[in-house]
């Protein structure tokens, strides 16, 4: 019998929580190349594969984790953030309108300028949007486009001019654009009325673009995130992913859900999958970069989430459905039938229901595709018949607590405390056996590993604690983003729990998240985190003799 081939990495901590099953905490684990390849009890009972060039990272005080998955995020917005006005650092609007200002003053006239999209109106001391008029007051000169998440912006006069947008232009299918009590525009933009700004939109310079991607996913990287499930990519930026891959600056695992927001006739869909299937026939896909399916979305967010009742702040609105559900079915039965999945938000009861009906009747339709086809994105506000009903389709659904931490205020105006906080009943999903997945859904709420465990064991959120009696405790928070994520993804045979000839994607903690104090989760940020065997954070790991 040969030697085994010496380790690359090996790591000597308190506990290695493997997620296995039954197995105890382990001392020891070995990656070779991208593999696992041993763990041990003993924290030296893997020195015989220690050789000349293996690193040996002791760290007795340490844990080890799998490499989370945030199974719902936006990668491509949190690249293009990197370059634009960082307005999130702002408390009031004075020092909002002044960081846009100062670019300005740096700028030349004529360049468009975009803000950073990760903040909420309602954590700034007027708790409102910037008005066009005083996006003006910081500059005429530039077009200027503040974006709040992904269907959210603000414009100033050169952006709205520059996008046709008048008094007169009608309010788009699925959109909003917001006037005053005289009917004049405020300059806010909701929804699907976003895609007036985004088709003259310059595009970045390529180099740009994968500067911007090199340094977002590194940052979700050193929050303990392993692997990116992408929910909103523009086709276009198939490309850009790729040539991010290809240059070796993506540092997490990509799983990228095509934008089908533009589509609305069947031949739109149709264009949409021939380019998506351009890629795979080019054998575009690996285990670090992957396209996922198609995202839909059947209602809008906090301000147009489609409900049962009326909102608490318009007593005669019940939010938006961007769909009607007979077209919505044709454009999902499309998907499918040509072998990808589905992702569609759903964030109000009416359009948790409502979503619900299109899947069992693409079910009805094609009752052998395989489980995991079509995932509920969000599923806000999930009625416990809804709940059962997605739990007998065979539905997985995605979940994310930074979403409602950086969103209650917003949400409680909307729809009340109450409604609020039965927004994501993660312990009534999991006791009533539903396949649950966590994430961000950034820039709507915080990425990161140990915010979203903390959030999830909590409830707490920028309006206190909310629906304390759903929350799920540390053990299973983890879950959801590690053995359930690689689940909900089809990758449980590779990924989500650590053993030997699984891909090596750990992380490696100062303290053990499952049982320090509660409170220290908040900030708690992996000392490495590795994938496919590569240490992505920190970026120049250095062995320890």
């Amino acid at each position: 019998m040969t030697d085994p081939a010496p380790a690359d990495l090996l790591v000597r901590a308190a506990a290695v929580h493997t997620l296995v099953p039954g197995r105890p905490p382990q001392r020891a684990i070995a990656v070779t190349g991208a593999r696992i390849t041993a763990l041990s009890p003993d924290p030296h009972g893997l020195d015989d594969l220690i050789g000349p060039a293996t690193e040996v990272l002791d760290a007795p005080a340490a844990t080890v984790l799998p490499a989370f998955d945030d199974t719902h995020t936006h990668l491509i917005l949190a690249g293009h953030s990197v370059h634009g006005v960082p307005v999130h650092r702002a408390r009031d609007l004075a020092a909002f309108l002044g960081l846009i200002r100062e670019r300005a003053a740096r700028t030349p006239p004529g360049q468009w300028i975009h803000t950073t999209v990760n903040w909420q109106e309602v954590l700034l001391a007027e708790q409102r949007l910037p008005t066009t008029a005083e996006l003006d007051e910081a500059t005429v000169d530039h077009p200027v486009l503040v974006r709040r998440g992904a269907y959210n912006m603000v414009l100033n006069s050169a952006a709205l001019r520059l996008a046709g947008i008048t008094d007169d232009t009608p309010d788009p299918p699925g959109g909003l654009l917001e006037r005053d009590d005289r009917g004049r525009l405020t300059g806010r933009l909701v929804n699907k009325a976003v895609e007036l700004v985004e088709r003259v939109l310059p595009r970045p310079a390529l180099a740009e673009r994968v500067a911007g991607l090199r340094a977002a996913s590194a940052d979700y990287a050193a929050t303990g995130i392993g692997t990116v499930r992408d929910c909103l990519v523009p086709v276009e930026d198939l490309d850009v992913l790729l040539a991010t891959r290809a240059v070796g600056a993506l540092a997490v695992r990509v799983r990228a859900l095509v934008s089908g927001f533009a589509a609305r006739t069947p031949e739109q869909v149709d264009e949409l999958l021939d380019r998506m299937d351009a890629w795979r026939a080019a054998g575009e896909d690996d285990d670090l970069l992957r396209l996922w399916g198609v995202k839909f979305g059947i209602d809008g967010g906090f301000e147009a989430g489609a409900l049962e009742e009326p909102y608490q702040d318009r007593p005669c609105y019940h939010g938006r459905l961007l769909w009607e559900p007979k077209e919505l079915v044709a454009a999902v039965d499309r998907v499918v039938g040509r072998g990808w999945r589905v992702g569609v938000h759903a964030w109000g009861d009416r359009g948790l229901r409502t979503l619900l009906d299109v899947f069992e009747e693409v079910l009805g339709r094609r009752p052998d595709l395989p489980p995991g086809t079509l995932v509920v994105e969000h599923g806000g506000l999930a009625r416990a018949d809804q709940r059962a009903r997605a739990i007998a389709l065979g539905i997985p659904v995605t979940v994310q607590h930074p979403l409602l931490h950086d969103g209650a205020l917003a949400q409680q105006r909307a729809w009340g405390e109450e409604r609020t906080a039965g927004i994501f009943p993660l312990r009534e999903w999991l006791d009533e056996g539903a396949l649950l997945a966590a994430g961000s859904d950034f820039p709507v709420g915080p990425y990161g590993a140990m915010v979203s465990v903390w959030g999830m064991t909590t409830r707490r959120t920028t309006a206190g604690v909310v629906g304390p009696e759903h929350a799920v405790d540390r053990a299973e928070a983890v879950a959801l983003h590690t053995v359930h994520a690689a689940r909900l993804m089809g990758e449980s045979a590779e990924r989500g729990s650590l053993r030997p000839g699984a891909l090596a994607d750990l992380t490696v903690w100062p303290v053990d998240p499952l049982s320090c104090p509660v409170d220290v989760l908040c900030e708690l940020r992996p000392e490495r985190t590795v994938v496919g065997g590569r240490t992505v954070h920190p970026a120049q790991a250095q062995a320890q003799p």
